[in-house]
């Protein structure tokens, strides 16, 4: 490409929370015509810069002043950048980029990842309207393309009444697809995400206890934090062969996972309509060959055809998760041919570097139109 690449505003109103920084770096790993510059009103100590260049922060009052009002500090400044298009990440987050992009006069683009299409709070127009309900009509007026992060998303999004001929599905794909079959079955069980409610850790935790009670020595390892940490460790306090490490590196989660029999995904609708949209982590683990057990809710239909390349169960059914958990413990064979067909699913349809340069394409397109 010898044309220079054209900035464009990357809007992640926290940039950005551990559990973030590698989905949000896969989007972006084929960019070569388009350069990303992020934007948000809080940047986090751990941010490595030279990866996530910094276009602006709007920090304190101004950040207040342009959450609640749309005024945009430092507008001369990002004006200077010449910046193509904004690309904001989750749909409030596209609300609150929607003045931004505006002033600018610049086209919008916002990808919807699950929660942020499923949460209730989102859409609340009493007592309080929300500031995501407030600006979404002309959020849909406005904003050129809605990615969705998969299809039950898009489906989901057009039901809320958002134009789909606006609406288009890019997969967060993985970027380490190992090129050949595992060559062992692995050992142990292994989650890695947030600990919150979405997550469906009090179902891991009652399976993890049933699996106890009739005999099992299977090893647990849960990878993360979040506010249920404290009380997921004290339900499992005292068991066995159940490690909780808290927020773990990359490297260190990739190693984990290599090393695993299996990933668990028992995720839930949460009280508040919060859900998956496509749990990148399980994207990850089928592109190492590591077989994944999700729950009906995880957001992977379409991506896991039970008993072909993975394996799920009913949501919220500790007892059905358990009794998978049993069978691919006992069955190193299984685990290994569910493995292998979830590494090609994952290296047909679920290639970082392929679904980033369609990232880039459609973005293109919308600055050409």
């Amino acid at each position: 490409m010898t044309d220079p690449a054209r900035n464009i505003l990357i809007y992640r109103d926290d940039l950005l929370p551990k559990s973030e920084v590698e989905f949000m770096r896969r989007q972006y790993m084929s960019f070569d015509a388009l350069r990303p510059l992020w934007v948000g009103r809080r940047v986090r100590p751990w941010l490595d810069q030279t990866a996530f260049p910094i276009g602006a922060q709007f920090a304190g009052m101004a950040g207040l002043g342009f959450k609640l009002t749309g005024h945009v500090p430092g507008l001369a400044g990002l004006r200077a950048l010449s910046p193509a298009l904004v690309h904001a990440q989750f749909g409030r987050g596209g609300a609150l980029a929607l003045p931004l992009a505006e002033r600018l006069g610049v086209p919008l683009a916002v990808t919807f990842h699950g929660g942020d299409v499923y949460k209730g709070s989102h859409y609340r127009s009493f007592p309080i309207p929300a500031l995501f309900r407030l600006r979404m009509a002309r959020l849909m007026d406005y904003a050129g393309l809605f990615i969705c992060v998969s299809e039950a998303v898009r489906r989901k999004l057009v039901a809320r009444g958002f134009p789909e001929a606006k609406t288009v599905v890019v997969h967060i794909g993985a970027d380490r697809i190992e090129p050949a079959p595992r060559g062992d079955a692995g050992a142990g069980v292994l989650f890695v995400g947030r600990f919150v409610e979405m997550k469906g850790l009090d179902v891991l935790a009652d399976a993890i206890i049933r699996l106890r009670a009739g005999g099992s020595a299977e090893r647990f390892t849960l990878i993360g934090h979040g506010p249920d940490h404290a009380r997921v460790a004290a339900r499992l306090a005292g068991i066995q062969g159940v490690d909780l490490p808290g927020w773990q590196a990359p490297e260190a989660v990739r190693a984990a996972m290599r090393a695993a029999r299996m990933v668990v995904i028992p995720s839930i609708i949460a009280r508040s309509g919060e859900a998956e949209g496509l749990p990148s982590v399980a994207v990850e683990a089928m592109g190492q060959g590591v077989p994944v057990i999700a729950s009906s809710d995880a957001g992977l239909d379409g991506v896991i055809a039970s008993g072909r390349n993975g394996l799920l169960f009913q949501s919220r059914h500790d007892t059905e998760l358990a009794g998978h958990i049993a069978a691919l413990s006992a069955d190193p064979a299984q685990a290994m041919a569910l493995g292998e067909a979830g590494r090609q699913t994952a290296a047909a349809d679920f290639n970082a570097a392929r679904q980033s340069a369609q990232l880039q394409r459609l973005l293109l397109n919308m600055n050409r139109n």
